[in-house]
């Protein structure tokens, strides 16, 4: 039997042409794209996804023509966060037709593609060692098949949630004809700073600006706070989020916080910082 490494070229599959096409589908998609912003830590469970909701849902309010890709596709949880999970995927002629929320945002998550709660997303390999390799290679062509099949429509941005991991914001720039920046997430501890650190080496590498870092849970717990983090990195600081129960609740519903609840500290403290990364933004933007 022949393995993959056995056949000539590419086997006539012309690999190398449809991945080229595809490239092109994902620059013309993007082209209706002012600005694509990454939203990234590096640390898991500092609640950067529901900064991510709340961008969307601040920038929506003001006015904003909002898409989100939930690019985290082994926990996507971006369709439950902003209230479009369990929708139908209309594939029309110009592509795959995102779900948008009452706000008008629309969504593209692998959550709205595995059937139920406890289905996961599995890479198959022929052997345990090519297992690494091969869901990376997976995974960058299934993004790239998201940013290129999806019909966006016209949008003034397009937040990019990342999964934990330094390295998929390096992928994510390798897939896009241009990144406007990224937004750095912290929380106030000194294991979230030592990984951090890391997404901000590797967030300077793709050359977009870094538009500024935001402490989420500020208040629960007892390290090094974001706006030291800010100055250590020679970053700006875009504030810092209060830890608050409500905010964990409404993206369990499905529900923007933001509009919903802006009386709380939590509410103004992330109006606050999508204002902050808009300004950042458009002084990029000239």
């Amino acid at each position: 039997m022949k393995r993959y490494k056995d056949v000539p070229g590419d086997g006539g599959s012309n690999i190398v042409g449809q991945v080229e096409a595809q490239q092109a589908r994902l620059a013309e998609r993007l082209g209706s794209v002012r600005f694509v912003v990454a939203v990234v830590s590096g640390k898991g469970g500092v609640g950067k996804s529901s900064i991510t909701a709340g961008l969307a849902s601040a920038f929506a309010l003001d006015g904003w023509r909002v898409g989100v890709l939930d690019a985290d596709l082994n926990g996507p949880t971006m369709a439950k966060m902003l209230g479009v999970r369990g929708r139908t995927l209309v594939v029309a002629g110009s592509g795959v037709e995102p779900p948008a929320n009452a706000l008008g945002i629309r969504v593209m998550s692998m959550d709205l593609l595995l059937a139920g709660d406890a289905t996961p997303l599995a890479w198959q390999a022929t052997t345990q060692a090519e297992a690494h390799t091969w869901r990376g290679s997976m995974e960058a062509n299934a993004l790239r098949e998201f940013l290129a099949d999806t019909d966006w429509g016209t949008l003034d941005v397009l937040l990019a949630d990342l999964p934990p991991g330094t390295d998929r914001l390096a992928t994510l720039a390798g897939l896009l004809p241009s990144l406007a920046g990224t937004v750095i997430v912290t929380i106030p501890s000194d294991v979230s700073r030592l990984v951090v650190l890391k997404s901000i080496t590797v967030a300077r590498g793709t050359g977009a600006p870094i538009l500024g870092l935001v402490e989420n849970m500020a208040g629960m717990f007892p390290g090094p706070g974001g706006a030291e983090l800010a100055r250590e990195a020679d970053l700006p600081f875009l504030g810092s989020i209060p830890f608050d129960p409500e905010l964990a609740r409404a993206c369990d519903r499905g529900e923007p916080f933001v509009a919903q609840a802006r009386e709380r500290d939590a509410a103004r403290a992330l109006l606050g910082v999508a204002a902050g990364v808009r300004a950042a933004l458009e002084r990029a933007r000239g």
